[in-house]
């Protein structure tokens, strides 16, 4: 998930490889990988489009296309998850990842914007993806993104931060959610269905309820922390079960001590109510914790033998690093495995670059051509 109308996915969380037959999925059928099948089938990262808090901070395609070539020759990435809103930029990084031999992910999340929008977004993103099918790549279409908070009208509320808010008050009526939930994904899957002709996914929360019947591949956003690996495996196997391929659509943690606890509220450490905006507490920044975490889980989804798992994210332009300054380092408070640092601090019209954290370099050793074959 990335932006909605003026909201980042990393906000918004402010709110709750080559073709070739080793890309072939497992027959539907088969629940579990065969211990000659072990290994995730694709290796990838999350990289979100969008038009940015800032005009600094928007999508570029001269950016994109070197961040892509950074996915793919230094993170050593095989997939990445081609995920946001507004066609265009969802065309132009698809196509680029496909020509670098990336497998393409596609999963647009347009949000705040009535249901027949999102659905007309779903089928023109859809379109692009079947293009890029039928020209040779390597592509899944996911239809969209944990639909209770970027559709309006599941869930009291018309923002997406108004509807994580009443979602954790527990004002709404679980029945009447849990029913237009239902409605609406089946309407995005039938959607899909029109337009596509490969693989079919969406993103859903570690919780909700999915009628799976109508996809191909079960998408979890996995944001769970245990202390042993083998609690998350008990807790992803119940969709395992399910009798198709799982792809974990996201899984990570913020760079700070405590981080993986907190999991997918791990963002909800800064005051947005101060100018500039600040980082509550006392946290203590570690890019280790962080690290840790991650290759904890891809260790957890290789012995599983997953289809898929995609880090979240790459970057996150609109949460600076701060070194100088732990009040202000507003990348404590983000999942990217990359700092976003402005070349001049307090002067976002000066631009900015990304740093490797810790994270990219151990999910780097992770993907990277030493890694166990696939």
């Amino acid at each position: 998930m990335e932006r909605t109308k003026g909201i980042s996915r990393a906000g918004f969380l402010a709110g709750t490889a080559a073709a070739g037959a080793a890309a072939v999925l497992a027959p539907a059928g088969r629940a579990h990988a065969t211990e000659r099948e072990r290994g995730l089938r694709r290796r990838g990262v999350v990289y979100t489009v969008g038009e940015g808090e800032t005009p600094a901070t928007g999508w570029t395609a001269e950016r994109m296309r070197a961040d892509l070539r950074a996915i793919r020759q230094d993170l050593h990435a095989d997939t990445v998850d081609v995920t946001g809103d507004g066609v265009e930029r969802l065309a132009a990084t698809a196509t680029e990842a496909a020509e670098r031999g990336l497998h393409v992910w596609l999963q647009p999340t347009l949000g705040d914007v009535p249901a027949r929008d999102i659905l007309e977004h779903l089928a023109e993103t859809g379109r692009v993806a079947q293009r890029l099918r039928r020209q040779g790549a390597s592509v899944d279409l996911s239809v969209g993104c944990e639909f209770w908070l970027f559709v309006p009208g599941i869930v009291p509320g018309g923002t997406v931060l108004e509807r994580v808010r009443n979602l954790m008050n527990g004002t709404y009526d679980p029945v009447v959610m849990q029913r237009r939930l239902d409605a609406f994904t089946a309407r995005a899957a039938s959607t899909g269905r029109s337009v596509f002709d490969g693989r079919l996914s969406y993103a859903a929360a570690q919780d909700d309820q999915v009628d799976w019947s109508l996809f191909d591949i079960v998408g979890i956003d996995y944001y769970s922390s245990f202390p042993r690996p083998a609690d998350h495996v008990r807790e992803l196997r119940r969709h395992t079960r399910r009798g198709k391929p799982l792809a974990i659509t996201e899984f990570g943690a913020c760079a700070y001590a405590g981080a993986p606890d907190a999991g997918g509220m791990g963002w909800d450490v800064v005051d947005h109510d101060k100018d500039p905006e600040e980082i509550k507490g006392h946290l203590v920044r570690s890019e280790r914790t962080q690290a840790e975490h991650l290759t904890t889980l891809l260790g957890v989804f290789e012995a599983m033998g997953l289809y898929a798992a995609m880090a979240f994210e790459f970057v996150t332009p609109d949460a600076p690093h701060r070194a100088d300054d732990p009040r202000y380092d507003l990348d404590m408070a983000s999942y990217a495995v990359t700092r976003t640092v402005r070349n001049r601090p307090g002067h976002p019209e000066a631009g900015w670059h990304w740093e490797p954290k810790q994270a990219f370099h151990a999910l780097a050793r992770h993907y990277g051509p030493r890694a166990a074959p696939r």
